[in-house]
């Protein structure tokens, strides 16, 4: 029988919640920190990364991701970052990505809008020619820096509506940060076409989930793992069919969840919540999606036809036309009946 790992590296995916400067590689970081030495904290050295990222908890995380946001410095820093991402997934058999991507911060670091979009909207059109991925972006609010980066992200996703872009999100910190705030630029997004992908329920409770619906229309839910403690919630989201976007190694090393052994993702899945798997951050994390899959595989106790289905319900989760939701799903099924047991 061929081991599971196997069949999870070859098996077509789709990857919904990661996030753009947090795939940077080890190799890249380390090219970027060098050309920017002595003007950063992050070292040049690609083994001493992995010390850089031991988080001591989600707030050190925020201030570690800052610092490599802060590398991103042009609009070649930025088409580099995007083709490597795109390599990376290619890489792991991902045939679509919804990349969020926090164009506020690099904006206000000098990169002007215009120029910051072409640099994503080239590198994806290269990516797809170059690795068969289709990419396409979420812009979103970083949180913690209020209401004049929404009224900014807001301006920026709809002066300069890049073709790939297909939702709009909020993430940064969740502690200190109400969500009802930023419901006027939700509101907006969502007229204009935009959908609505807000982290929630990560590092707080349910009651920021039931925010994230209500104020902010939610159409997925980014983390949402809190739900797991209020069965009328879990209730909600099976019924209405509202995915959540589950990272389980980042919930580890944010600390947002003490152990794998006490993740809530099976509590999830058998109260019918429909989750997807997803990496979030993931050389910050010192994962992968295809480790995510191994992951999530162990904590429900799937085989091969208990994956294929979380990769046939992320690609249900994703922004796609029914056409190519039905292409991708059959790809999956055509690999299940194929592959070797």
């Amino acid at each position: 029988m061929t081991d599971l790992s196997t069949f999870i590296a070859a098996l077509p995916k789709v990857e919904l919640h990661v996030h753009h400067v947090g795939s940077a590689s080890p190799r890249i970081v380390a090219e970027l920190a060098a050309r920017h030495e002595g003007r950063s904290p992050v070292p040049a050295d690609p083994d001493a990364l992995a010390d850089y990222f031991a988080f001591r908890d989600f707030a050190h995380f925020i201030e570690v991701y800052l610092s490599v946001v802060d590398l991103v410095r042009d609009p070649e820093d930025v088409w580099i970052l995007t083709h490597e991402v795109a390599r990376e997934l290619a890489r792991q058999q991902v045939r679509y990505v919804e990349l969020t991507i926090t164009p506020y911060s690099h904006v206000r670091r000098g990169i002007p809008a215009p120029a910051f979009c072409e640099a994503i909207e080239d590198a994806r059109k290269r990516a797809e020619a170059d690795f068969g991925l289709a990419m396409r972006w979420c812009f979103d609010i970083p949180g913690e820096a209020g209401l004049p980066a929404a009224e900014e992200t807001l301006r920026i996703a709809l002066e300069q509506r890049p073709d790939g872009l297909v939702s709009f999100g909020l993430g940064g910190p969740e502690i200190g940060v109400p969500r009802p705030q930023f419901k006027p630029y939700f509101d907006r997004a969502r007229a204009a076409g935009l959908r609505s992908v807000p982290h929630a329920g990560e590092t707080t409770g349910p009651e920021t989930i039931w925010s994230a619906l209500r104020d902010l229309g939610a159409e997925r839910i980014g983390h949402g793992i809190s739900a797991a403690a209020d069965p009328e919630l879990m209730a909600y989201l099976a019924e209405r069919g509202i995915p959540l976007e589950v990272c389980p190694t980042s919930n580890i090393r944010t600390r947002a969840v003490t152990g794998l052994d006490v993740h809530p993702l099976p509590r999830l899945v058998e109260a019918g919540v429909p989750v997807t798997i997803n990496s979030d951050d993931p050389p910050m994390f010192g994962t992968t999606l295809n480790d995510e899959y191994a992951v999530a595989a162990r904590l429900l106790g799937l085989g091969p036809e208990g994956v294929a289905r979380l990769a046939r319900d992320a690609v249900s989760a994703a922004f796609l036309a029914p056409a190519d939701q039905a292409r991708l799903h059959a790809e999956i099924d055509g690999y299940l009946a194929t592959a070797p047991r």
